[in-house]
């Protein structure tokens, strides 16, 4: 195995553990706890299944971890490519997201806090402080939508590591291209068409398969070691 085909290797690894932390996060929590328009029955939710919950907060701090090594993994494997696109590849997949990470972690204590209501919070009605954790899991959600844009872009200066390189099939390039500018889209429908938003996620679904069709050929094919062009950084 080559030294590239072996870094490859380990972005898929990180890439693939990335993977996970955000379905469970961000689809296995919510499906399971989250009612949506009903702040009384997701709190309720939230206290009865705490350690679910804290579980997301805690693969939220991982996940944050993830970031930043899978994209310094990018870093090594992409660096004597195109060493600007590399760095802006650390910055929007690494850095950003890792803020993003934690501050969705302290968003979630909160909510878990209102939801146990602590002697503290008595001076809170049921309601109130139901409505208040709602507001929080709300949040979340509009983070998310908020940070589809940073998935989009930086699968743009992934995409030209991978055309670039020539160690991956064209088509994965193209493909994380496509995949960008439908995260990018998603984001733009649900700030500002929230009402089209589920419709167009689903309709772009297959055009978000190009991260996996990437990570499944970094864990299974590694990377064709072919000479590259000069660097082009300065």
């Amino acid at each position: 195995m080559t030294t590239i085909s072996k870094n490859a290797r380990i972005v898929g690894f990180w890439y693939l553990l990335m993977t996970f932390a955000g379905l469970f996060t961000l689809m296995y929590i919510p499906g399971k706890l989250f009612v949506h328009g009903n702040p009384t029955a997701t709190v309720a939710n939230i206290a009865a299944h705490q350690t679910l919950f804290q579980a997301g907060i805690a693969v939220n701090l991982v996940g944050g971890v993830i970031y930043i090594l899978l994209t310094m993994a990018f870093y090594r494997l992409f660096k004597d490519v195109d060493q600007y696109q590399s760095v802006l590849l650390v910055i929007t997949g690494g850095i950003l997201p890792t803020a993003v990470s934690f501050a969705a972690a302290a968003n979630d204590a909160a909510t878990l806090i209102f939801a146990r209501g602590a002697d503290y919070l008595n001076v809170f009605t049921d309601a109130q402080r139901e409505a208040l954790a709602y507001f929080f899991t709300q949040v979340s959600y509009q983070v998310t939508i908020g940070t589809e844009i940073l998935w989009g872009v930086w699968l743009f200066p992934m995409a030209i590591l991978v055309l670039k390189s020539r160690w991956f099939p064209r088509f994965l390039g193209w493909w994380l291209v496509v995949n960008g500018i439908a995260y990018l889209v998603q984001s733009y429908a649900g700030m500002f068409m929230p009402e089209h938003y589920n419709a167009i996620v689903n309709y772009s679904l297959p055009l978000e398969l190009g991260e996996v069709a990437f990570v499944l050929w970094c864990l299974i094919m590694g990377a064709r070691d072919r000479a590259v062009p000069a660097v082009a950084a300065s």
